[in-house]
């Protein structure tokens, strides 16, 4: 049924609740987990137009895709990552469409009316736009 799920990682604790149900439905499904996380800073926004050298940011969420990909394989799990740059709902779209995944995850952090104002809404674009299900997992508060 899912034989590739697109796992948007926001590089934060929330993915930690994500992690778990994805891991689980990969198993289950035999299903190849593509995690996706968006730099969207300033040199990741302007990257290819200003020809950037790779910024510190995007460095560091290389760095954190690597480490959540190793430990999904050390399960026994089919991970690949990909850092992907600019607007994080748009580029969640692509990719998915792009890759033919068959199911997007992401978390929610419950923001109500100001915090989405504030922060943005990435998974209400995703879910009015996206062609394919959307699994929201509520991000456990600590």
């Amino acid at each position: 049924m899912y034989r590739k799920i697109l796992v948007a990682l926001d590089a934060t604790a929330a993915d930690h609740s994500l992690l778990p149900h994805v891991a689980e439905l990969a198993r289950h499904f035999k299903s190849h987990l593509l995690l996706i996380h968006v730099a969207d800073g300033w040199a990741a926004r302007n990257f290819d137009q200003l020809k950037l050298a790779e910024s510190e940011e995007m460095k560091a969420d290389r760095k954190y895709l690597d480490e959540a990909a190793a430990k999904l394989r050390a399960q026994g799990l089919e991970v690949s990552c990909q850092l992907a740059l600019g607007d994080p709902p748009q580029e969640i779209l692509r990719t998915a469409e792009s890759q033919n995944c068959d199911l997007i995850a992401m978390t929610s952090h419950g923001h109500r009316l100001i915090g989405d104002i504030i922060y943005g809404s990435t998974i209400n674009e995703v879910r009015h736009k996206s062609t394919i299900p959307v699994l929201l997992v509520r991000a456990e508060k600590k």
